[in-house]
């Protein structure tokens, strides 16, 4: 049976350029969620990390990516991997979304990680940072087997990522929005007593 509920979710790059294949990757798997599911593509550009600006002084576009975060019902990220890591940019937006510590927008969001690479490593040491860093505020990871997408730059032309790379990591996309929708029925129960 179809959930008649809108599922809304947002993806995260975690490069900068336009062109990225991060950005292509989350794009083409927008254009392929069943009905009822959206996927809004957020920036990661947002200045960096000061506790000082923090709280009520939070940057506009800072109090804008938590709340994009935390009115949605799960978060893609995709990411590349600098110098075998995540980039500074991903890190920096995930230490914003952590933030009021013990009230982050991450706390239990259903999360998934993929990294794309043109190394045939598929950027996996960088998912592994990335899912370290998300187990400490803590969300919720999508589980199954990690997507990482190894010589992207060959499974990307126009954009667009080839079918058959898409049609794996849709499944994963598929466990992220179930586990959203089981989320949001428990949360709905919670506040119905």
């Amino acid at each position: 049976m179809t959930s008649a509920v809108q599922t809304r979710l947002v993806g995260l790059p975690g490069s900068l350029r336009k062109g990225s294949f991060s950005r292509a990757t989350l794009a083409s798997l927008r254009d392929s969620l069943p009905g009822r599911t959206s996927l809004e593509i957020l920036s990661p550009e947002l200045p960096l990390y000061n506790e000082d600006e923090d709280g009520n002084h939070a940057p506009v576009e800072v109090r804008q990516f938590r709340n994009a975060v935390a009115y949605s019902a799960g978060l893609i990220i995709v990411t590349p991997e600098y110098n075998h890591g995540m980039p500074g940019v991903l890190k920096n937006a995930l230490d914003w979304a952590s933030r009021p510590y013990g009230k982050s927008v991450l706390i239990d969001k259903p999360v998934l990680v993929i990294s794309v690479s043109p190394a045939f490593t598929g950027g996996v040491r960088a998912h592994a940072q990335v899912n370290e860093t998300l187990l400490s505020i803590p969300a919720r990871l999508v589980g199954g087997a990690q997507v990482v997408i190894g010589n992207v730059s060959e499974k990307v032309s126009e954009g667009v990522m080839d079918q058959s790379f898409l049609s794996f990591a849709m499944q994963s996309v598929d466990r992220l929005i179930e586990l959203s929708r089981s989320a949001s029925a428990l949360a709905a129960i919670g506040a119905a007593k």
